[in-house]
């Protein structure tokens, strides 16, 4: 009973240590051999690139590169045809007379004068300012004449306070520094004062200051240029009347009256 116990008593099972399988040498050889064929071309002490072993495309050559699209030229607009009957009207505009066909507020527009469907200011005159205003219905006349490359001479009858001085009149012509720049020289001359409507409501004029006139050319379209011009050189504008522009004139237009030159 005894022996027949030892017999059956557990006795220590073997441990098998079972470790990885080590590649033999001359596999570790082969493997490295293969890194080298597939590794990307390098760069050489001379700063040429090898060729990458094994034949493979490097990744520059496996990039295809889309062509550059080339901007497509803006076209310019075309022309509008001319009108079958092309005018151009006269229109001698009172003071405080907005340049435009329509207004919200119900000042006075336009078309309190004109009843002409279908013209255009060619230009503008401000609300303040009195005389010519050129309306068409040929939009190619309306480019040409308000173009500034085509420079087209403006003249302008201005009522100046104080007496300029030959140096302010000098320094009209020759061209002054506004804070939009350099005005181009202008043509000025001293004038007596025009024979001309009464504005409604009058000019304020100081007693004790004098007033005189200046006919004032010039081929610039700035905003509210000549005001700022004759200020600029100490005689502020109380009134300015535009006689002319290009060919056109006031002559034979009464304040606030029109009239149609017709066009070849």
């Amino acid at each position: 009973m005894h022996s027949t116990m030892s017999a059956l008593a557990y006795t220590q099972p073997k441990v098998c240590l079972v470790s990885p399988k080590t590649p033999s040498a001359n596999k570790l050889a082969s493997r490295r051999q293969g890194a080298k064929t597939n590794a990307p071309a390098t760069k050489s002490k001379g700063n040429s690139y090898q060729p990458k072993r094994g034949g493979g495309a490097t990744a520059a050559e496996g990039v295809k590169h889309k062509p550059k699209l080339k901007a497509k030229p803006r076209s310019k607009p075309k022309p509008k045809p001319r009108p079958q009957n092309p005018i151009i009207v006269l229109f001698n505009k009172p003071f405080d007379v907005l340049c435009q066909f329509t207004d919200e507020q119900g000042r006075q527009t336009l078309k309190d004068f004109i009843p002409i469907q279908d013209v255009y200011a060619a230009g503008r005159l401000d609300r303040d300012s009195e005389g010519l205003l050129l309306l068409t219905n040929d939009g190619q006349l309306q480019s040409r004449i308000t173009e500034p490359k085509k420079k087209t001479d403006k003249t302008y009858w201005v009522q100046v306070e104080g007496i300029p001085s030959d140096e302010a009149i000098q320094a009209l012509r020759d061209g002054v520094t506004l804070k939009d720049g350099p005005t181009l020289p202008a043509k000025v001359e001293r004038i007596a004062e025009p024979d001309v409507w009464p504005r409604n409501p009058p000019v304020r004029e100081r007693k004790q200051i004098p007033t005189s006139w200046l006919a004032i050319t010039i081929c610039e379209g700035r905003n509210r240029q000549v005001r700022r011009m004759t200020a600029h050189v100490g005689y502020p504008t109380l009134r300015l009347i535009r006689y002319k522009i290009g060919q056109w004139s006031l002559n034979g237009v009464a304040n606030g009256e029109y009239k149609v030159l017709p066009q070849s």
